[in-house]
């Protein structure tokens, strides 16, 4: 071993990009990679939450205003998220959408949009960033699972597809780009309280259920995923890569 265990954790002079920025887990995601030294851009479509992230945050931070579902615009979108830092060499994917559409209620347009942004997006914007990181010879790519992953739930059709498919992606992104140095991983948060679950926490009585459902006995707060994210993109998961890290106080393995 040659390097202190806490400098494994260190992530200064790396570049980031954080998408879903703006809110939830994604600017918890951004928030704790930007404490750990990197320079990191923060990706949403509301450019004002955008601001107050950037300035509530220490450190080197940038925010780029983007529908990162929007393909066409992807080669602007690269170059904006370039063009503070230069290219990211960590690429967190934290965008998603929940609409909870019943499976006999499911619109073609609700579908279209869940896709679009929880699996399409991830994988064509990795696609975009992965040459430069290629190039450095190291990268690290970060999914957002779910529950849903391995678990169905009401009202969860179009988003549980999403993030079933977000496991295989994330194998395939190994599969495809690890041996260029570049490791794509998965975190899997349980219930944390969002914007994404508010609706789950407006009522007590079932976050109360969900939380004795998990083998800790509470739900999750933003602190519990800071070192499981820091963990993935970081040296500290140099020889760790396809895999699906659960954040969720055991639910999954009840």
């Amino acid at each position: 071993m040659t390097d202190a265990p806490a400098s494994m954790f260190d992530l200064t002079g790396r570049v980031a990009c954080v998408t879903g920025a703006s809110s939830g887990l994604g600017r918890r995601a951004a928030t704790v990679l930007a404490r750990a030294g990197a320079s990191v851009v923060g990706v949403a479509r509301r450019a004002d939450a955008l601001a107050a992230w950037e300035a509530e945050t220490p450190g080197r931070t940038a925010s780029a205003a983007w529908d990162v579902a929007d393909r066409d615009s992807l080669p602007d979108m690269v170059e904006a998220i370039s063009a503070p830092f230069g290219a990211p060499d960590i690429l967190v994917l934290a965008a998603g959408i929940n609409n909870r559409e019943r499976a006999d209620a499911v619109t073609a347009a609700g579908w279209d949009a869940t896709l679009a942004l929880n699996l399409t997006a991830p994988f064509f914007l990795a696609q975009a960033l992965v040459p430069a990181m290629s190039e450095k010879g190291w990268g690290r790519i970060v999914n957002f699972a779910s529950l849903q992953t391995t678990r169905a739930f009401p009202g969860g059709v179009a988003y549980g597809a999403t993030k079933g498919g977000i496991a295989q992606l994330t194998r395939a992104m190994a599969e495809a780009w690890s041996a260029q140095g570049i490791n794509a991983n998965a975190v899997g948060p349980g219930f944390f309280k969002t914007e994404l679950t508010a609706p789950v926490f407006d009522n007590p009585a079932l976050a109360q259920e969900l939380a004795d459902k998990t083998c800790i006995g509470r739900n999750g707060v933003p602190g519990d995923i800071d070192g499981p994210l820091l963990f993935l993109c970081s040296d500290a998961s140099a020889y760790v890569t396809g895999q699906i890290l659960m954040v969720d106080g055991g639910f999954t393995a009840k």
